[in-house]
């Protein structure tokens, strides 16, 4: 494949950002790893996003053959995403402008969330370069999952549904997003890819789990059990779903399992940066569970593994989620994740091979599954393996770099979007004697 200037737009989600934060997440690190690893394939990447400091430079040399370009629109701070909208015009006329100036006209526009989808079909009747779209959340979803609690702008459904039906292709990350692209926008199924988001293999993997809980200095913890949550702490995340499920184990788990809750917007927890902190105190104290229940703060992707290796299991239990990278995270940790059945976490947690799905909103079922993993270490040793290798086969970085660029390939050449192999359809179970051959690795825990 020649090489492609690929201008990937991110208006609120910028790969330098510090992750934790209520708008940064897993959209940074989708962007991040893929112009990474598509500049590692020969391309050369520029990632638009809007400027949040005054003093960030207006390009930044990120990575081999990847540049951040900070474009003035709006305010040089923080501003919440769901408030961008009216600066949008004055994104794509920033956008425009370095183009020309910096004679960087993209081969491809690949849009990520709505709002970026609106900028790169802009560019598209300006310079005629085709349009990939990612939306990573959809709108429609998003209302009918928070209903009033929505704080999307009133266009935003409009708007992702002209996306839908314009860009020249779609990436649907799991199985439901396409569902929801072809029959609630009216996406033309030929036109919708379904790629995977994956997961940094290198920096997430096994650790042994005394190793990992001297490193956080949670050696105190002995061989008691350990649940670990991390990700952003919001209510439609539900951790508080996890510590109800704790409570309801105190009596029944000798001794009672600790939960570890990682992430929030500082690195020393602080209910007042992050209310949901001082929401979730209040719940374990009010159940009992108040020295159960450990808050970390927020950690970078740098630490985390030793976070998910202290932990004889992960858990995420969200009541609304586009897809979910900590589940893979966890995964590629070599920990089972007991998550709920909710977006994309169906996609990536095989039941009952991996780790096991609940319903949300659903303590008992949650404290039940959860109590059966922590009564069997070898069963979650066993699926913990058999999580990294899955991992390892099919969300990986280069894998979704690769069917990616694939994507943009057949795009440019006008051919239709090929069958891509979309490596995180659960695969069918080995038989038992061998079904967790795959992952022999001997010296995990």
């Amino acid at each position: 494949m020649a090489r492609l200037r690929i201008a990937l737009v991110s208006e609120h989600a910028s790969p330098a950002a510090l992750l934790g934060g209520a708008d940064a997440g897993g959209q940074n690190v989708a962007v991040d790893q893929l112009a990474r690893h598509l500049a590692h394939l020969g391309h050369a990447v520029d990632v638009f996003t809007r400027r949040e400091a005054a003093d960030a430079p207006a390009v930044v040399d990120w990575a081999p053959g990847v540049r951040i370009v900070n474009l003035d629109a709006g305010p040089p701070h923080p501003v919440p995403k769901d408030a961008l909208w009216p600066l949008m015009p004055a994104f794509r006329d920033a956008l425009l402008a370095f183009i020309v100036r910096d004679s960087a006209h993209p081969d491809l526009v690949h849009g990520h969330f709505w709002m970026s989808g609106w900028v790169a079909l802009e560019l598209r009747r300006a310079l005629g370069a085709p349009v990939v779209q990612t939306f990573h959340a959809l709108g429609r979803t998003k209302r009918r999952e928070q209903g009033d609690a929505d704080t999307s702008p009133p266009e935003r459904i409009a708007v992702e549904t002209a996306i839908a039906r314009a860009a020249d292709a779609l990436v649907a990350q799991c199985p439901s997003e396409r569902e929801e692209l072809i029959d609630g926008y009216g996406a033309a199924p030929s036109r919708v890819a379904l790629v995977p988001a994956a997961v940094d293999v290198d920096a997430f993997r096994p650790i042994s789990r005394v190793a990992a809980r001297r490193r956080i200095g949670l050696a105190g913890a002995g061989g008691g059990p350990v649940v670990v949550y991390v990700g952003r702490l919001l209510p439609r995340k539900d951790v508080g779903n996890v510590v109800r499920a704790v409570a309801l184990l105190r009596h029944s788990t000798a001794p009672p399992p600790l939960l570890l809750v990682v992430g929030g917007a500082t690195a020393a927890p602080d209910p007042v940066a992050t209310p949901e902190i001082g929401v979730l105190r209040a719940l374990a104290a009010s159940l009992g569970v108040a020295d159960r229940v450990r808050f970390a703060g927020r950690r970078q992707p740098a630490e985390l593994r030793y976070w998910y290796g202290a932990g004889d299991v992960a858990v995420t239990t969200p009541w609304y989620e586009p897809f979910g990278l900590t589940p893979l995270e966890a995964m590629a940790c070599g920990r089972p994740v007991v998550g709920a059945a909710v977006g994309g976490i169906p996609y990536t947690v095989v039941d009952g091979l991996t780790g096991a799905l609940v319903p949300p909103r659903d303590p008992a079922a949650l404290a039940e599954r959860l109590g059966a993993f922590l009564a069997d270490p070898a069963r979650c040793a066993r699926m913990g393996r058999a999580a990294r290798a899955r991992v390892e086969r099919e969300f990986t970085w280069a894998g979704t770099a690769g069917r990616t660029a694939a994507l943009y390939a057949a795009v440019l050449a006008g051919l239709p979007i090929p069958e891509i192999e979309a490596t995180g359809r659960p695969a069918v179970p080995a038989p038992a004697d061998d079904r967790f051959a795959i992952a022999a690795h001997s010296g995990w825990p």
